[in-house]
């Protein structure tokens, strides 16, 4: 589990392509606290440590995508120097400063705009079809591994405010219109849906 609060910006520095795709992943964090096999949150999707070291560039580690993940998230379009947003699992007794965060990827949206308001910026997305019923205004939305507040909903299309913290230590100050972005949608809201859902069925 994660909280959606980034605490590294990572850069991919090699990507291996055969039987399964791994990707080597440069990052501030001391790899020699990292053990093999954790998870780790990279822009919202939750990949497991595979390897781990230091060379010429600083540290690393590596991730592997199955061909699923790759479908489900925009991993795909990852390329050497392609920044990453990290984020290291939840320990018991961490502060839990954004909200819930599984790091299962539900689908990908596209920035629409980027518009500046005051100091804030406010991104406007477009989500999938099936992933719109689960966004609703002031709620929680995990965009590019990030915890966001939802400012308004309008069919698929949604609006965050981005502060200028945000957009220094993510990935997301970097975005532009047409570019996917990984969304998972507040937990609570698809537990809510589904148990709606679920009186429907009985009655």
């Amino acid at each position: 589990m994660f909280t959606g609060i980034v605490t590294d910006v990572g850069q991919i520095k090699s990507i291996g392509k055969d039987a399964i795709t791994t990707f080597r992943i440069g990052t501030s964090y001391d790899v020699a606290g990292i053990d093999i096999g954790a998870s780790i949150s990279c822009s919202g999707a939750c990949l497991t440590v595979t390897e781990k070291g230091r060379d010429q560039d600083g540290n690393w580690f590596a991730v592997q995508a199955s061909e699923e993940t790759l479908r489900c998230t925009n991993l795909g379009t990852w390329s050497v120097g392609t920044p990453v947003n990290l984020e290291r699992a939840l320990k018991v007794g961490d502060e839990l400063g954004g909200h819930i965060v599984s790091g299962h990827v539900d689908g990908v949206g596209k920035v629409l705009s980027v518009t500046p308001e005051g100091e804030s910026i406010r991104y406007r997305f477009e989500s999938t079809p099936d992933l719109a019923r689960f966004i609703a205004s002031k709620g929680s939305i995990t965009i590019e591994g990030v915890s966001l507040t939802v400012n308004d909903v309008e069919g698929r299309e949604f609006d965050v405010n981005i502060i200028p913290h945000t957009k220094s230590v993510t990935t997301l100050g970097s975005k532009k219109a047409g570019d996917p972005v990984n969304l998972e949608v507040d937990v609570l809201a698809r537990y809510t849906a589904r148990l709606t859902e679920k009186e429907s069925f009985d009655a």
